[in-house]
């Protein structure tokens, strides 16, 4: 596996969406989706908002496999599962809510809740 380099980290962990392009059962890439992204030490996560029931949280678990892009930085990643670890997530839920926390809590709220951790996946570079 690769790592991310500081300025990547840096660059998209700073941004406020990445643009995230799960593949298809063919290979392509599907239409990008902007989602919110957040950084816990050398690692990138993000959850789906609408939980298992989101389009890109399905195709990502599905092929594990697709592309994000974000304040210029484009990179394939393998999507790693990371819901399994209670301290992980209690550390992503604090870095949403400081992130995220000058959005209206219709936002914010929902990526804070069992059924957001349950999607939460690791960004790995390939």
């Amino acid at each position: 596996m690769n790592d991310w380099t500081g300025k990547e980290l840096e660059t998209i962990a700073g941004t406020d969406e990445l643009e995230i392009a799960p593949n298809r059962d063919d290979g392509g890439l599907r239409e990008p989706t902007p989602i919110w992204v957040v950084g816990d030490g050398d690692g990138l996560y993000v959850r789906s908002y609408r939980g298992g029931d989101g389009a890109w949280y399905r195709a990502a678990r599905a092929t594990g496999h697709g592309r994000i892009s974000s304040g210029g930085v484009t990179k394939d990643v393998d999507f790693a599962d990371a819901a399994g670890d209670p301290d992980l997530n209690a550390r992503l839920d604090a870095a949403y809510r400081a992130k995220y926390g000058g959005y209206p809590s219709q936002y914010v709220d929902p990526m804070v809740t069992d059924t957001a951790r349950a999607t939460t996946l690791k960004l790995v570079p390939r």
